[in-house]
């Protein structure tokens, strides 16, 4: 199984070691909103797309009523390009390194096709001399949590300890959820073997196919924007998630009509 890789800009940059941090389409699209939020925030700039035959067959319609195939992409933002910031606000603590953001449309729906795309990825990753990744996702309830809870997993206990210290995120996760399927969880295990450092985010959400789990996605936000000094406007989420809202749940609507569906009860996490 091959996956096709199309590079977007001329010349690909350096980057400082740089941290990857995933948010693909899964129970809430908890990572898709916290990703593309921040690709939005930030201003990331696409690097390359990713396209295989084990995608799902099938296209969106988009706005302009054309056709769009599904999509994953990768994003760069380097850490001086924060700078600017500094000048504003002289208390403002920076990344000291860069960042790699990926999202998309779809994730790989077959157990094959999801290993190969995470190994393609961690073939990338590895060219930029990434060593570290942080991975989102969703924990499906049987109700709209008020106030959902963050839970971390990773490679190492260590690892894990660091990464939470400070924050609410909980490393009880046993018996909390089911396995981790999906990219989200296979990019973890993978580091793991080419040792990498990697930490998996999962915040409670609503498990409904067409809820949106913005809350479950404002709350690793503000982890992730405390651990890496992102500075990003969380005020502003809700604002802007609104108009992206219809467009996501339309294109997830559309995708459970051609994708493998998980009998209930068999996992309690999908990526």
């Amino acid at each position: 199984m091959v996956w096709k890789i199309r590079k977007v800009i001329k010349t690909m940059p350096k980057l400082k070691d740089p941290i990857l941090i995933e948010g693909l389409p899964g129970i809430g699209n908890v990572g898709k909103v916290a990703v593309d939020f921040m690709i939005d925030e930030l201003g990331a700039v696409k690097i390359m797309e990713f396209s295989s035959y084990s995608l799902p067959h099938s296209v969106f319609v988009n706005e302009e009523n054309l056709v769009e195939l599904p999509r994953i992409e990768l994003y760069y933002k380097k850490a001086s390009d924060f700078n600017k910031l500094s000048k504003k606000n002289k208390k403002l603590l920076l990344p000291n390194r860069d960042f790699l953001f990926l999202s998309g449309d779809i994730q790989p729906t077959d157990e094959e096709a999801s290993y190969d795309f995470s190994n393609t990825l961690l073939d990338v990753f590895n060219q930029f001399k990434g060593k570290e990744l942080i991975t989102i996702g969703g924990i499906g309830l049987s109700e709209i949590p008020e106030k959902p809870k963050v839970f971390c997993t990773g490679t190492a206990k260590h690892t894990v300890k660091n990464f939470i210290h400070d924050t609410p995120a909980s490393s009880k996760l046993y018996g909390v959820v089911g396995p981790i399927v999906g990219v989200t969880g296979l990019l973890v295990g993978l580091a793991e073997k080419r040792k990498m450092h990697a930490v998996c985010l999962l915040a409670e959400t609503y498990a409904h196919p067409l809820y949106l789990g913005i809350k479950g996605s404002q709350e690793v936000l503000k982890i992730l924007n405390k651990k890496l000094s992102l500075n990003l406007d969380l005020k502003s989420l809700n604002t802007e998630i609104k108009e992206v809202e219809q467009e996501i749940m339309k294109r997830t609507e559309q995708l459970q009509n051609v994708t493998k569906k998980e009998s209930a009860g068999q996992v309690s996490y999908i990526g």
